[in-house]
């Protein structure tokens, strides 16, 4: 199968099958270099960045008040379980029509210093129109807000790619007044990483958690008003 349009229908129907609520495809061509931490020579032989996002419990979101919950912790887990299950089952797809695939951890750390991954799963969403980063310095998605984790796919299979979202919060400041490290500013560039990441280790350590997570801005973004 080489029809683009086949190939991203049958892709985007798969994921959807295993829950995924969000499907995009980015041209790694137009993909900031500098995102991608992962060494590997098929690198530069991939077109396409494929982003599944999937839809977190809004129910569980709406417990948390100011601190992470333990059933949000265990959700958060799963999720990445289901979502690393889908870029495994997505994978073997593309090989078994002969074409090659990378699937990257929906939450691995491989540079510490610097809190990033093999690459920024955001940033790859929102270069497949998924939605924009937030003033929380997260994706904010349309209909979901921020109430999404997500799982990028690397590939030279061809398909339709989409264009990157021109979106922003507009009025919309919901994150900035629950945020417990006061991390979150007006504008989304000036985002004080060190201070959400201090806040996050001090939620892992109190409470015990394995995972530095919060999830008060994840409740609070619902997306644009």
């Amino acid at each position: 199968m080489t029809n683009s349009k086949e190939n991203t229908e049958k892709i985007k129907t798969l994921c959807h099958q295993w829950g995924a609520a969000l499907f995009g495809v980015a041209d790694l061509g137009s993909f900031k270099k500098e995102e991608v931490l992962l060494s590997s020579p098929w690198i530069d032989r991939l077109s396409c960045g494929i982003s599944v996002g999937f839809h977190l419990s809004d129910s569980i979101l709406e417990a948390i008040e100011d601190h992470p919950t333990p059933l949000y912790f265990h959700h958060y887990q799963r999720v990445n379980i289901l979502l690393d299950t889908i870029g495994l089952i997505i994978t073997s797809a593309i090989q078994d029509l002969g074409y090659q695939a990378i699937p990257i951890p929906a939450s691995q750390i491989v540079d510490w210093k610097t809190q990033k991954g093999h690459l920024s799963h955001k940033h790859l969403a929102r270069a497949a129109g998924l939605g924009w980063i937030g003033r929380n310095n997260l994706l904010v998605n349309e209909k979901f807000g921020s109430r999404v984790r997500l799982v990028t796919i690397l590939t030279d299979l061809p398909l339709m790619t989409n264009p990157p979202s021109i979106q922003d919060c507009g009025s919309c400041h919901a994150c900035l007044s629950v945020c417990p490290a006061g991390a979150i500013k007006e504008r989304q560039e000036n985002f004080d990483h060190l201070r959400c990441y201090e806040q996050l280790r001090t939620f892992a350590k109190t409470l015990h958690f394995s995972h530095n997570i919060c999830g008060v801005c994840v409740k609070a973004c619902r997306g644009p008003k």
